[in-house]
């Protein structure tokens, strides 16, 4: 092994170091702010959080039943979608839009507005070429904030089902968001915010620099330039929280392949370390509000182990090289001068390993950004990150809405477990009856009727073919990794697919909207379910779910319902397309 890939090699090891010992900390952190207990920073923004319940007429000690926890999500979230649709409709009548930006189209407005209120962040537009600074602001930062709360305040209201007893209430929906927002995600996304900014990325309201080319370059149609407009405005305050809230919609068209957006090594680390630490975190908050740690410590697991082997199929896959390169004799060994491989759509500043490393993350995650074109991954290297998001973004997930996931699915395997052996399912005290595993169904059955049925409607029809720009298998691929991502909410695309239209805009905002709310009113419905009975005692015959017994029953339950579920179509894509190399 060349010097090249043993540092990037430990750099993998290191981060994943890293993240696993943040996650105790922060997660403790975190269950403190929800069970209401002393934790140092609300000592300082205590009256701010006060303050917002007068002004908004919350009353904080007044609980909510899940229908109407889940009616408050709902209307607070429809809220903020007409919000950011009207925003692009109307910018070119509103301020900070030094570039005058016309208004988006109403499609492309549709998704987009759907898009960022359900933490899916897919773009089918270029952001430093349609929406204006306060468009930037106002409504998609704004959503990245709320939208990752959301999914934060429902995994919470989850947790509490598992915890009470014999109640009618999961909490307040306005009390949490408050306090997801105010002590949770915005003290981190200043922190790292301040840390992008130190690297070099911007944060101005300036306009748009021009500045000579060294050398004049000719465009498509025969004319010379010799100058680059240089885009600017408020990244670093967005950037921090699409990433923290595994949001993942670039300030920029390129995302974080973006040198303004990821301008370095370091600010590259702190931004894949940002993607993963909440979700990471949120599995020890889980096992304290519980209490129990050793089910947050054996949920992570779970998560980390199938994290890891995804990973290691994704770096190797691409550090191995791109058969179509060696067939036309270009090098791709590593050697002392270079680390070999696979670098079509690959940052140099990046190299291979955590080219490779972010894409799993991000996938990993719903959060979609990228620092690397997806696209140009070998076809096992970019069967990760699409089958990452057909497991139901459950690996981490996003924050709150990936562990609820997962604990759906260890509701499943105790479910399993008792059949394999004649005895009602329990999990956590709690019987698992018909209506809780119904409500789990619709879970893990909407995501793949929602990918499958729109990516069928788009290979079969005039409208959906007419923009599929790479033909045969390929082009399949890049369909079904759209719907993959937009139905699993998270928002990366393979590329090569012309999405800016009405009919990706109109499937892909449905997609979006059915794949977030249609799995988080089973969620609350399965916390309220779980919230009104009673605790059992563990018994001879109780299954443990803190063990490794039990670790690999739900990874293996992951595995199949994934593999059930999209082996087929994989096999039309990008497991053919790896066979005829």
């Amino acid at each position: 092994m060349t010097p090249i890939l043993m540092n990037s090699y430990l750099q993998l090891g290191f981060y994943i170091a890293v993240l696993i010992a943040l996650a105790k900390p922060l997660g403790w952190y975190m269950a403190r702010v929800y069970e209401g207990k002393p934790f140092g920073l609300d000592r300082v923004l205590g009256p701010f959080e006060r303050l917002i319940y007068r002004l908004c007429g919350i009353k904080a000690d007044e609980e909510m039943n899940w229908k109407l926890y889940a009616l408050a999500m709902l209307l607070f979230n429809f809220a903020g979608l007409l919000i950011v649709y009207a925003l692009q409709r109307w910018q070119d009548f509103l301020p900070l839009n030094p570039q005058g930006f016309g208004a988006v189209t109403p499609d492309s407005a549709f998704n987009t507005a759907i898009s960022f209120a359900s933490n899916t962040n897919w773009q089918g537009y270029g952001g430093e070429t349609t929406m204006s600074y306060l468009t930037q602001m106002l409504g998609l930062a704004v959503q990245n904030f709320i939208s990752a709360a959301t999914g934060m305040a429902t995994l919470i209201a989850f947790i509490r089902g598992l915890s009470r007893h014999t109640a009618q209430t999961i909490g307040n929906f306005w009390v949490d968001m408050v306090r997801t927002t105010l002590y949770i995600l915005l003290p981190l996304a200043i922190v790292l915010a301040l840390i992008q900014v130190s690297q070099g990325v911007v944060q101005n309201f300036d306009t748009y620099q021009n500045v000579s080319l060294l050398q004049s370059t000719v465009d498509a149609n025969g004319n010379v330039i010799t100058e680059q407009s240089l885009p600017m405005g408020p990244a670093a305050s967005q950037i921090a929280i699409k990433q923290l809230g595994t949001n993942g919609g670039g300030f920029f068209n390129v995302n974080s392949a973006h040198p303004f957006e990821n301008p370095t090594p370091l600010s590259n680390f702190f931004e894949m370390l940002a993607i993963l630490l909440i979700g990471a975190a949120l599995c020890y908050t889980f096992g304290k509000m519980v209490g129990d740690t050793r089910q947050g410590w054996a949920v992570l697991a779970a998560m980390t182990i199938i994290f890891i082997a995804l990973l290691a199929l994704c770096v190797i896959s691409e550090q191995n090289g791109n058969p179509a390169f060696t067939k036309m004799g270009i090098d791709q060994k590593a050697g002392a001068l270079h680390s070999g491989g696979n670098m079509e759509g690959k940052e140099v500043r990046f190299g291979i390993v955590n080219s490779a490393l972010w894409a799993t993350a991000t996938t990993a995650a719903s959060n979609g950004s990228v620092n690397s074109m997806h696209d140009s991954y070998t076809a096992l290297g970019g069967l990760v990150p699409m089958w990452l998001m057909q497991l139901g973004e459950i690996i981490y997930g996003g924050v709150g809405s990936g562990l609820y996931g997962m604990l759906v699915f260890a509701i499943i395997a105790v479910f399993v477990a008792g059949l394999m052996v004649g005895r009602t399912p329990e999990y956590l005290g709690k019987k698992i009856e018909a209506y809780e595993m119904k409500m789990a169904s619709l879970v893990i059955l909407i995501p793949p009727v929602v990918v499958l049925g729109f990516t069928a409607l788009a290979v079969v029809t005039e409208w959906g073919k007419a923009t599929i720009y790479n033909p045969g298998i390929h082009g399949f691929s890049e369909v079904l990794y759209a719907f993959s991502s937009q139905g699993n909410n998270n928002g990366s695309a393979f590329a090569g697919l012309g999405a800016n239209n009405p009919f990706y805009n109109l499937t892909g905002g449905l997609a979006m909207l059915f794949a977030r709310y249609w799995l988080a009113i089973p969620t609350l419905a399965i916390a309220g379910s779980l919230a009104k009975k009673k605790h059992i005692p563990s018994g001879p015959g109780t299954l443990a779910t803190h063990t490794l017994l039990f670790v690999t029953l739900l990874i293996g339950i992951v595995i199949i319902v994934g593999a059930l579920t999209f082996i087929p179509a994989l096999a039309l894509g990008p497991i053919v397309e790896h066979l005829i190399q």
